[in-house]
């Protein structure tokens, strides 16, 4: 079987201009990256906003193992194997490609192409979105040198400096791209004067009285939105069979919200029939926050939810963590069915074993084999999608944002996670106190959490039990409208491995790309 790089690099593409056209983009909405990229107008979103919306498909996990369980694999298979229907995707980030997964644009005939550019720089969005944060940790540092009008106090500096890499001798100085706040405003906003809104709200520092001081009091907004209004419009791209895709915003769902962009997906839902979507890791993790942070901005209804296994996550974890996981995607009223991703070793009886297993959960099982087949091997789950579809989405959040920040944590910690509760160290007490005083409990919550536990421990496998999260600490997020609670000992700046992916990629002098997988 040829690798994923051979199978992209023998894919018969179709010029991006005409992969607009068959999703019913106009060219005068289209701004050509090459003959296969391209950003695509908001004006587009503007003259179909009238239009009825699609069903919306979200694609996650079980607790997922450090190999991954190919969900997003499965989201462009399913989009392949439905009738009228568009991918939206997160753009990798170059931390985790050169790092652990070498590359995150799916998988064997179920890729989105160009996959080497896709991967690496795309339409330049991660580096717009860094350029704008640093600017403004520029204009912070320069206006304290300049005479400190503002009177920030420079022992109370929240705003940090990143890179779309990982490093972990900057720990303490540095954070990924990833998780900026820049980057959730950008996947959190509808419009070039919303994003501005949301820009100036951020707060990156605090005078000597304790007042927030926000980039809108630097005067930064103006300055990072003309950074950043190119980067809003959505990248389209194509899938191997030559299905429109787009691949647009990049927060990790582990230290962020772990969800495309909301103007790509709002496009989408007006363009096709089936929007099939993905959020980072496990209902625990970007499911959450997909519906408890993304819909409620949107107020997108998400029809069903495809819940990806594999028979190594399930020899790592159980099916008490299977059945956990649908048990989360239950508590948001949205129905789910199980797709039992076919890796190559596994055999028939394997995967029929887990399929009679998980369907005594009282879910559909599928076993799905969309890595092999492309969307010929997703039929059976398409076909399964289509039918909860066809029915009224009952969807709800799982709390009010007039709750208190610690009533939202409670709630996740023990409806979704499976805790007790939530223990607060004294810091995190004295944020409670804080985000209340200046107005920032009437939001939703982000939890940067492991992504290998439902815990907060990544050593605690299976399902839990008689277990509490720890919350050491909650920073405002003003601008992307949430509040970042951090537990046990996840990090905004990750670190390689012992031998990452970039030891194994190189590129010949025609131009030929190797270990990009």
């Amino acid at each position: 079987m040829p690798t994923d790089i051979e199978i992209a690099q023998k894919a018969k593409m179709k010029l991006v201009v005409d992969i607009a056209r068959k999703a019913g983009i106009k060219v005068s909405e289209v701004e050509l990256h090459g003959c296969y990229k391209a950003k695509v107008s908001l004006n587009a979103l503007k003259r179909l906003n009238k239009k009825k919306d699609g069903k919306l498909i979200l694609v996650t996990t079980m607790t997922p193992t450090s190999q991954g369980e190919g969900k997003t694999t499965t989201t462009i298979g399913l989009a392949q194997a439905l009738p009228k229907a568009i991918v939206c995707i997160r753009e990798p980030s170059l931390g985790p490609v050169m790092g652990l997964k070498g590359g995150a644009a799916g998988g064997g005939y179920s890729q989105v192409v160009p996959m080497d550019d896709i991967n690496l720089h795309l339409t330049g969005d991660m580096h717009m979105i860094t350029s704008a944060h640093n600017l403004l940790t520029a204009m912070v540092y320069n206006h304290i040198y300049q005479g400190n009008e503002l009177g920030i106090d420079a022992n109370r500096i929240v705003w940090r400096r990143v890179m779309d890499m990982n490093d972990r001798q900057l720990r303490g100085v540095f954070d990924i791209t990833a998780s900026s706040e820049v980057m959730a405003v950008l996947c959190l906003s509808k419009s070039v004067t919303d994003m501005k809104k949301r820009l100036g709200q951020i707060i990156v520092a605090y005078d000597m009285k304790g007042k927030p001081v926000r980039a809108k009091d630097l005067k930064a907004e103006g300055a990072m939105t003309l950074l950043m209004w190119h980067a809003l419009q959505p990248n389209l791209v194509q899938t191997l069979e030559n299905g429109p895709a787009f691949i647009h915003g990049g927060p990790f769902a582990n230290i962020a919200h772990g969800c495309n962009s909301l103007v790509a997906t709002q496009l989408s839902l007006k363009l096709a029939d089936y929007v099939v979507t993905e959020a980072g890791f496990g209902s625990d993790l970007g499911a959450e926050k997909f519906f408890n942070i993304k819909c409620r901005v949107g107020k997108l209804k998400p029809a069903a939810v495809v819940l990806v296994v594999t028979k190594q996550a399930i020899d790592r974890h159980g099916y008490e963590n299977v059945a956990k996981h649908v048990e989360n995607i239950q508590a948001f009223h949205v129905p789910v069915v199980i797709a039992v991703n076919k890796k190559a070793k596994d055999t028939k009886h394997e995967l029929e074993e887990i399929q009679r297993n998980c369907e005594k959960l009282g879910v559909q099982t599928v076993i799905s084999d969309i890595w092999a087949k492309g969307g010929k091997g997703g039929k059976d789950l398409a076909k399964a999608v289509m039918d909860m579809c066809k029915h009224k989405s009952k969807f709800k959040c799982l709390y009010s944002e007039k709750a208190s920040l610690r009533e939202k944590l409670e709630t996740i910690a023990t409806k979704i996670y499976g805790a007790n509760g939530v223990d607060f160290t004294e810091d995190a007490v004295k944020d409670l106190e804080h985000l209340k005083k200046i107005g920032m409990s009437n939001v939703p919550v982000c939890v940067a959490k492991t992504q290998y536990s439902l815990s907060d421990n990544k050593k605690l496998f299976g399902r839990p039990k008689n277990f509490k999260i720890t919350v050491r600490e909650l920073k405002p997020s003003a601008g992307a409208g949430f509040v970042v609670a951090y537990t046990g000992a996840i990090m905004t700046m990750p670190g390689l491995p012992k031998h990452p992916a970039a030891e194994n990629m190189d590129i010949s002098e025609d131009g030929k790309i190797k270990g990009l997988f």
